[in-house]
């Protein structure tokens, strides 16, 4: 079984950006920057074959380049856990981009996603009530940005669990034109 994702990985110099936005609080598990990505589309564990075939449906993918920029932060909260993330803007092109691979990704019979698209970049996952650590992190990050950074392609990676967290690895690329 392979366990898939369609991201963007943004350039070096936003991933510095990030990771300078990160602090030393112990209360958070910091995402390293080999983790940092924008989901466009979790896949999950697939057999071999369907993983061959959805390699296929994402080369037939065309869309123009664009580009987005880092703007703001804000979290994703369950019950006793959660994620810290960063936006980012505009949202229009990585909507159309997201729809096309979701199609893709049917096409090749994967179910339907049923999650409203949130596009972000994980900064921080936690477990346990966190709730004054959450408002000091989020005022003081409020204004995360950076100058718009250009996308011109998109991955396919496998993510390998392990009990260091998890590393992935770069299945295929797929050039924007």
């Amino acid at each position: 079984m392979h366990r898939l994702f369609v991201a963007i990985r943004p350039p070096d110099a936003i991933v510095d950006r990030l990771i300078d936005a990160m602090d030393d609080s112990p209360d958070f598990n910091w995402q390293s920057d080999e983790q940092l990505h924008l989901t466009l589309r979790f896949i999950g564990e697939v057999e071999r074959p369907t993983a061959n075939d959805l390699v296929a449906a994402l080369a037939q993918i065309r869309a123009e380049p664009f580009a987005l920029r880092i703007s703001g932060v804000g979290r994703f909260e369950r019950r006793n856990s959660g994620a810290l993330w960063a936006g980012v803007e505009p949202r229009a092109p990585l909507a159309a981009l997201a729809a096309k691979i979701e199609r893709a990704c049917q096409s090749v019979g994967l179910a339907p996603e049923r999650r409203a698209f949130h596009p972000h970049i994980t900064l921080a996952r936690w477990k346990g009530r966190r709730t004054l650590e959450l408002e000091s992190f989020l005022e003081r990050r409020k204004d995360l940005s950076s100058d718009p950074f250009p996308v011109d392609r998109f991955t396919l990676f496998e993510s390998r669990l392990s009990k260091h967290g998890a590393h992935y690895e770069s299945v295929a690329d797929y050039a924007l034109a």
